[in-house]
C-alpha cells in the first residue's frame, strides 16, 4: 500500500492500519498461490484429469509455469494468463477508443489492441436521431459528429475483410465527454456481466480519487463498492474525501475480500 495522506484522529489511524494490515495478508496470500514464474510449480490433482493449457509444460511429473503471469483454471484446464498481453477483442464487447483518423464513410479509432478498429458512417445513429440512409452532407459533416482525438464508446460489431469494426447504434454509445481516459495492463482489468446501469448516473470521479489515496488498483467492482457504501451511509458526494469515509472504505473492503476467501 502506498503512504497515506490523511488528517487521522488517533482512532481512525488504528482502524484505517487494521484494516491495511488485513488487506496486505490477504494479498499476499492471494499472490502466492496465483501468481507465478518461469519454472514455478503449479499445484493441481493429477488424479481430476488436468488439462495443461498456454504457458504450462510438464516437468518430471511436474506441471511448470513457462510464463511469468496469473494461474487461470476453467474446469480441468490450467493456463497461465501473461502479466503483459493485449486486449482481443470479441463480438458484443463493448470498448473504449480514441478517433485517430475521420477518412471516407467512416472513423478510425485506436482501442488498444494490435490492429485499429473502425466506425462506418453507416453503423451509427444519426445526430437526428432519424432511421434514413447515409447521404453525401453527411458524409462531409462526419467531423461534426465525431473529429481526431474523440473519445468513442461502442460495440463490437465483428471482423471484416479490413480489419476489426464497430457500431454504435443505441443511446448509450457514442462520444464520452467531461472525463479521463485511463489505460491499464489487461491483467488489472476484468470481464464482468454487468455495468454501470445505462439509465442512471454514477458519479465516479471522488470513488477513483478515494481508491487511488488508498492505494488500492482501480476496478469497476470496487469503484461499484464505493459508490455502493456512500450511499448506504447517506453521504453526500462532496464528503466521499473525508478522512472517516477513506477509513470505512478500507474497512469494508478488508470484510469483503475477506467474506469472498472463506466462499471459496
Amino acid at each position: 500500500m502506498r503512504g497515506i495522506q490523511l488528517q487521522l484522529s488517533q482512532t481512525q489511524k488504528l482502524r484505517l492500519q487494521k484494516a491495511l494490515e488485513q488487506l496486505e495478508s490477504l494479498s499476499s496470500k492471494v499472490n502466492s498461490d496465483a501468481s507465478v514464474t518461469i519454472a514455478d510449480s503449479i499445484s493441481v490433482n493429477h488424479e481430476d484429469g488436468v488439462l495443461k493449457g498456454h504457458g504450462t509444460a510438464d516437468l518430471d511429473g511436474e506441471v511448470v509455469a513457462t510464463l511469468c503471469g496469473v494461474v487461470e483454471r476453467v474446469n480441468k484446464l490450467v493456463y497461465v494468463r501473461a502479466l503483459r498481453s493485449r486486449y482481443k477483442p470479441e463480438v458484443g464487447d463493448i470498448v473504449i477508443g480514441r478517433v485517430i483518423e475521420v477518412a471516407q464513410k467512416r472513423w478510425r479509432l485506436d482501442i488498444n489492441y494490435s490492429q485499429n478498429a473502425y466506425l462506418m458512417l453507416s453503423a451509427m445513429n444519426m445526430p437526428d436521431g432519424v432511421q434514413r440512409r447515409r447521404t453525401a452532407l453527411d458524409e462531409l459533416n462526419m467531423r461534426c459528429i465525431f473529429e481526431e482525438a474523440d473519445v468513442i464508446c461502442a460495440e463490437v460489431r465483428g471482423f471484416q475483410h479490413d480489419g476489426l469494426h464497430l457500431q454504435a447504434r443505441s443511446k448509450k454509445y457514442g462520444k464520452l465527454t467531461t472525463g479521463q481516459l485511463i489505460t491499464v495492463h489487461t491483467v488489472f482489468s476484468e470481464e464482468t456481466k454487468t455495468t454501470f446501469p445505462s439509465s442512471s448516473t454514477v458519479w465516479a470521479a471522488n470513488a477513483v480519487r478515494v481508491l487511488s489515496t488508498l492505494g488500492f488498483v482501480i476496478t469497476l467492482e470496487i469503484i461499484q463498492g464505493v459508490i455502493d457504501l456512500s450511499l448506504s451511509v447517506n453521504l453526500d458526494i462532496h464528503d466521499m474525501l473525508g478522512s472517516e469515509f477513506c477509513v470505512l472504505v478500507a474497512e469494508n473492503e478488508a470484510e469483503r475480500r475477506s467474506s469472498t476467501k472463506k466462499r471459496r
